[in-house]
């Protein structure tokens, strides 16, 4: 009897052939669900040990694509054998091979962001900063992985795509020839990527514009003035000018100069140098290196000093000028030395005096001459 339900026959399929389809489809539901709870939920427990967030991301997209992806191949499995009508199995075909093609290009779009990451991890070069970078490159990652993922579904539904790539040759040259300015910011892009001169977060110096940088786009960076304006540069600029990246300086090297009168003395000047590193010394956050009587100037006796201050913020810096500033100006004011400042003497000669006085008695002659 029970022989007998499992040999016939419906919709030109024995029940005992249902019945294996029907066991594949949920021995592999099991299967799946097992390896789901064992080995993404490991990898989940590791993400969070992690500081990024790019692993979890990368979990993510394995949870919505690999997944579903190994479900749709337990069903494929388990009709496949199946004798069904020539539209439904031409129906079946279609339906799976577009969902298949869809959930294989998220997989792909997927390990290609983790390795990219990956990549720049492993350098240590990887940082808040650069995974921003990175997300404004996933878009076009996306871009080509669909169009390839796109033209390959078209060749598997039997379309003939020479004529679609030919297309999209001609027309990619005829877009390029349009736009070369947007790709040679998009190249300037990948390289900003790739070298990383700069990163988000960074005070940047080129030619006469000075900010801190808020975006760096596919096209164009925005920095943020020091005014609080917003500063809107094309990639192609930023790569083909020299750039001063204040943030990675360490320390700061500050070289000054001052002028005292021609009025000081040799003993004073001496002490000068003395003088100066004296405070110097005592100013926090700063290393003395030298001062030096320099030149003679128009109008001054000239000392170069120079000096580090430990730290790149510019207020530090600004703090520690301020303060060494104020204490020269104390100590020259206590020993008589006095700043030069731009002045003008003029000196008149005895002689051209005399010569003047004797002129005005000659003038004075000619005319009582002449009233006679």
């Amino acid at each position: 009897m029970m022989q007998r339900i499992l040999q016939a026959e419906f919709l030109q399929n024995q029940v005992s052939e249902y019945l294996i389809a029907l066991a594949i489809i949920f021995g592999g539901i099991i299967v799946v669900a097992l390896l789901d709870q064992l080995i993404v939920n490991r990898l989940r427990k590791w993400a969070k040990r992690t500081s990024n967030t790019f692993d979890d991301r990368f979990i993510e997209l394995q949870e919505r694509s690999l997944i579903p992806l190994l479900y749709l191949g337990i069903v494929y499995i388990s009709i496949n054998n199946l004798v069904l009508h020539p539209i439904l199995a031409q129906a079946k075909d279609v339906i799976i091979l577009i969902l298949a093609t869809f959930l294989a290009v998220r997989l792909v779009i997927s390990v290609v962001e983790y390795s990219i990451k990956i990549y720049w991890l492993a350098r240590r070069q990887y940082s808040s900063g650069l995974e921003q970078s990175l997300n404004a490159l996933i878009p076009a990652i996306n871009v080509i992985v669909w169009a390839l993922g796109f033209v390959f579904l078209l060749d598997n539904l039997g379309f003939d795509i020479s004529a679609v790539v030919a297309g999209l040759g001609i027309g990619g040259v005829a877009v390029a020839l349009a736009s070369q300015g947007l790709l040679q910011d998009l190249f300037s892009y990948f390289a900003i990527l790739l070298d990383r001169p700069f990163e988000l977060g960074d005070f940047i110096v080129l030619d006469d514009f000075k900010g801190a940088v808020e975006h760096i786009g596919i096209k164009t960076t925005r920095l943020r003035s020091i005014g609080g304006e917003e500063l809107i540069l094309s990639n192609s600029d930023l790569v083909g000018t020299r750039i001063r990246n204040f943030k990675r300086m360490q320390r700061r090297r500050i070289l000054f100069k001052l002028g005292v009168t021609y009025e000081v003395g040799v003993t004073k000047l001496q002490e000068i140098p003395h003088i100066i590193k004296a405070v110097i010394e005592q100013t926090e956050n700063v290393v003395f290196d030298r001062a030096h009587f320099l030149e003679y100037g128009e109008f001054s006796l000239n000392f170069e000093v120079v000096y580090y201050v430990n730290s790149s913020d510019y207020t530090i810096y600004m703090d520690a000028q301020q303060h060494i500033n104020l204490e020269l100006k104390r100590e020259f004011e206590q020993r008589g030395i006095e700043f030069a400042y731009p002045t003008q003497v003029t000196y008149l000669n005895s002689a051209n005096d005399d010569a003047k006085a004797a002129l005005t008695r000659e003038l004075s002659v000619d005319t009582g001459d002449g009233r006679h």
